[in-house]
């Protein structure tokens, strides 16, 4: 099963990158996740790892295996039957960037669970999306005098 949603942000991706690579304030942003927990110490990058719950699901562990600085992260994990891998992606756009979320699910039990999660999951990355474009796009606006 393979999820996809671009959203375009209003915003230049240097602006975006550093609200998406700041995985513990998402819950601020998304209601598909209820907490992000860092695990490790250094900058968010290679190697580092978190924890993260959401609503209906199993509270899993991910790795960062993918990280090239304002472009791209991807984390993963892995679970009896199911490997997950989520991208994270920003490109520059004419009005801004093109944020665009992938989640990958692989596994026998993967296409067992297929039928019940993919409208979920399907929510979610939409969620996620939606919810970094409006942060980011709301984000150093002044209001009105």
């Amino acid at each position: 099963m393979k999820i996809e949603v671009s959203v375009e942000i209003l915003r230049p991706a240097e602006s975006v990158w550093p609200v998406l690579i700041d995985v513990e304030r998402w819950p601020e942003w998304t209601a598909s996740i209820t907490k992000i927990e860092r695990l490790d110490q250094a900058a968010f990058g290679p190697g580092s790892t978190v924890r993260i719950r959401q609503p209906k699901l199993k509270t899993v562990v991910w790795h960062v295996t993918e990280f090239r600085q304002g472009r791209l992260f991807t984390w993963e994990t892995q679970s009896a039957g199911v490997s997950t891998i989520a991208r994270h992606t920003i490109q520059p756009s004419e009005h801004g960037c093109i944020v665009t979320h992938t989640i990958e699910q692989k596994g026998w039990l993967a296409w067992l669970l297929r039928p019940f999660l993919i409208g979920l999951t399907q929510r979610y990355v939409r969620m996620e999306a939606l919810g970094l474009k409006k942060r980011c796009e709301t984000l150093g606006v002044v209001a009105p005098s």
